[in-house]
């Protein structure tokens, strides 16, 4: 099956290509990340070059930790047919930048975490070759 973008992809074969479950697909169709797709006279789901775009700019939002609903927020003003990018871009980039400064604050408080581990040990260590030299 093809559509004026060329071959459509069926949801099985997607989502084996990009490593994650048909269910994911149908979830961000059912939540309104993606349009509908395209089914054929089976039933079964199809995506044009434009769904699996979206899907992949979706999974990479997931992968830099964004929320479903930032997401959503951004859904409203991605399009592929019309990249809006003086729209979305300062949206991501204040979702990034927010994003940057949640990181940071983990890995402040990991590496007092680890000083915190280090020192602990050290004393341990020390106590016990206090111990074993008396």
């Amino acid at each position: 099956m093809t559509d004026d973008q060329g071959p459509l992809v069926q949801i099985g074969n997607l989502a084996k290509e990009l490593s994650i479950t048909t269910r994911t697909i149908r979830y961000y169709e059912e939540i309104g990340l993606m349009g509908p797709s395209k089914r054929s006279c089976g039933g079964v789901r199809s995506y044009n070059r434009d769904d699996v775009l979206r899907i992949k700019f979706i999974l990479k939002l997931k992968e830099l930790g964004i929320s479903l609903k930032e997401m959503l927020s951004l859904a409203d003003t991605f399009d592929t047919h019309n990249q809006i990018f003086d729209t979305i871009t300062p949206q991501v980039l204040e979702i990034l930048d927010q994003h940057v400064g949640k990181v940071d604050d983990k890995i402040a408080r990991l590496s007092s975490l680890r000083n915190d581990i280090v020192s602990y040990r050290k004393r341990i260590s020390d106590l016990l070759q206090n111990q074993s030299s008396e």
